[in-house]
């Protein structure tokens, strides 16, 4: 073959597999548009079929806002110098960044204007901070979410609650807003979807629609793979069987892993907003088999996930048929006349409740109290109190009326929104406009894995408890016992708070052990979150904790005298829970006569299609 021949032969080889590649890309193109039009129209399908809810869920009611404008109003007539200032320097501000954008554009040098804007974590991807156009969209944000949160800060004219909930929900908008929520806007995203020819785009409204279809029509992102985890195979695994079971709950006792225990039993009363396996992910950081491991006989509550025909459940059943009733089966099975209680979050409140009771009734069957991150005085509900308002109540009231209980949806999504920017919005980014897969994050799928509420409890638990304070103020009514108070609590109690909690702030977890009767009270408050800082093994040495024994009279005094420890406060605790559960006495077998084993751990009703009692 001549010279002319060879590159003839090699022209035509580089012409077909460009061709090659055309025909390839095109293809790929087509069937991506295709499939963005099969998943346009279930979209499409699944908006139509959204579920009925109360409108009082979706978001505060218009008097907020009504407030909020007349607020507003009323500080332009009395001092429109002061808004008028304001509105000047953000014009200015945002003005003088325009002008330095253009003039950095004319220089002929693609660089970003002076960014004197401080750090975020949504903006950690360069392109913010080099690229001209995004780092002038960025700016632009930054100086305006700045402004509008100043604005509101300094308003005046509001009571405090309402100025807690235009600052909270104003957040929410200015957040929501963020040029990292919007794909045209979004460089990660943009370059994501140019670099997979739009496949990353195709993937992420997969995810999409995946969630509105789960959801009923409305929006949760998913923030862990459903798929990466299986109750009772590789998370809540600790060895277990469930020894009794009634309408309320499953009560799990543990299999000992020594061979003598503490003659005192523990009962632990998880919260019923999610599932018990919190305290159980995996053994590494399973506070349910480290108890066990130092040698106690544990049972623990694992409440079930009621429906419709829990419509008639209010507080005294949780109180009766539950707390009640397993502090009575544990007590059966070991033949002791006491047990050491543990609650956790909203079961810490009732279990102070039915602490109370049990005082008025000369009942003397719990030998000591833990409480984790509880609240029970609610006169300062913290960052929860943005949805102790009438018209969020009354939806609720509205909407667990019509359907007989409060879907967990509700309660989840209130909860994302306590922290939106990494339970919602940053998960929502990575999903959608990035198309990954969510990560398989043991937590993250128990935060996923929620129950209802039945209607009539969670009415009158934020009615009575949380909006009228009753347990800690004008006193509580409970199973025939009129006034009961925290006061009326007398027993040892040891309260474990979390320093950066969102759903039960430290300060006010301290005023409510404050406000208990008993003599012989300590406080620990562990760095971290609700979850983080009581799900804080020994052997991950990674969060530290206060203590001070000295009297304080408000819980900023505590602190300022308190002492940080480094580690968990796991091995402080058991200290103390030692001194109070008696001797050891050889290891217990799960169950009794009374009481045979019904099922290995972790049970039926943890499980996400609950059998039938």
């Amino acid at each position: 073959m001549s010279d002319g021949d060879r590159a003839n032969a090699h022209g035509r080889d580089e012409t077909d597999t460009g061709a090659d590649a055309q025909t390839e890309a095109l293809s790929r193109l087509n069937a991506n548009l295709e499939r963005i039009d099969e998943l346009t129209k279930r979209l499409v399908g699944a908006l139509a079929a959204k579920r009925k809810s109360d409108q009082g869920l979706q978001g505060p009611g218009p008097e907020l806002y009504a407030k909020a404008m007349a607020a507003y109003w009323a500080e332009m007539a009395s001092n429109p110098g002061k808004l008028i200032e304001r509105q000047v320097g953000y014009w200015g501000q945002a003005l003088r960044h325009a002008f330095e954008a253009q003039t950095a554009l004319t220089s002929g040098k693609p660089v970003p204007a002076p960014d004197g804007q401080p750090e975020d974590r949504r903006f950690a991807n360069r392109m913010w901070s080099e690229h001209p156009y995004f780092n002038f969209v960025k700016q632009q944000y930054q100086i305006s979410a700045a402004a509008i949160k100043d604005t509101v800060h300094d308003l005046e004219g509001l009571d405090r609650a309402d100025k807690q909930r235009v600052e909270f929900f104003s957040q929410q908008i200015v957040d929501l807003f963020a040029p990292t929520n919007f794909l045209a806007t979004n460089p990660e995203a943009m370059q994501k979807a140019v670099d997979t020819e739009g496949d990353s785009l195709v993937k992420g409204l997969e995810n999409l629609v995946r969630d509105i279809e789960a959801n009923e029509g409305d929006w949760l992102v998913t923030l862990s793979d459903p798929e990466a985890f299986q109750v009772g195979a590789n998370i809540a695994t600790s060895e277990g069987s469930v020894v009794f079971r009634n309408r309320m709950f499953e009560l799990i006792q543990y299999a000992p892993t020594t061979e003598t225990v503490h003659k005192t039993p523990i009962v632990l009363f998880p919260p019923w907003i999610n599932k018990f396996y919190i305290l159980d992910l995996k053994p590494a950081n399973s506070l349910i088999k480290w108890i066990v491991d130092q040698g106690y006989t544990l049972f623990v509550v694992s409440w079930v996930n009621p429906d419709e025909s829990y419509s008639d459940v209010g507080f005294d059943a949780y109180v009766d048929e539950g707390f009640l009733t397993a502090v009575d089966v544990a007590k059966e099975i070991t033949g002791e006349a006491a047990v050491n209680a543990i609650g956790y979050c909203i079961a810490g409140t009732t279990l102070a409740a039915t602490l109370a009771l049990m005082s008025r009734r000369g009942d003397t069957s719990i030998k000591s109290a833990t409480f984790l991150t509880t609240l029970a005085d609610f006169s300062d509900p913290g960052e929860m109190g943005v949805f102790l308002d009438s018209d969020f109540i009354d939806g609720i009231e509205r909407e667990s009326r019509a359907k007989g209980y409060l879907d967990k949806f509700f309660m989840g999504r209130t909860f994302s929104y306590l922290r939106s920017r990494d339970l919602v919005y940053g998960p929502a980014i990575k999903s959608y406009m990035l198309g990954e897969a969510p990560p398989a994050f043991d937590l993250l799928y128990w935060n996923g894995d929620g129950t209802n509420l039945p209607g009539p409890f969670v009415t009158e638990y934020l009615r009575k408890l949380c909006v009228r304070n009753e347990l800690a103020s004008t006193g509580f009514d409970l199973l025939g016992q009129t006034g009961l108070t925290l006061g009326d609590v007398s027993v040892p109690l040891c309260d474990i708070a979390c320093e950066t909690d969102h759903i039960a702030h430290w300060r006010g977890a301290w005023q409510t052990a404050a406000q208990f009767g008993s003599k012989d009270k300590t406080f620990i408050l562990s760095q971290s979150g609700h979850i983080a800082g009581i799900v804080n093994p020994p052997a991950r040495n990674k969060y530290g904790h206060y203590v001070n024994e000295v009297a304080a009279d408000t819980p900023d005094e505590w602190l300022e005298g308190a002492t940080f420890h480094e580690g968990s406060w796991w091995p402080r605790w058991e200290k103390w829970l030692r001194g109070r559960s008696g001797k050891k006495i050889a290891a217990r077998a799960p169950g009794g006569e009374d009481h045979p084993v019904l099922d290995a751990a972790p049970g039926k009703y943890v499980l996400p299609e609950r059998k039938s009692a």
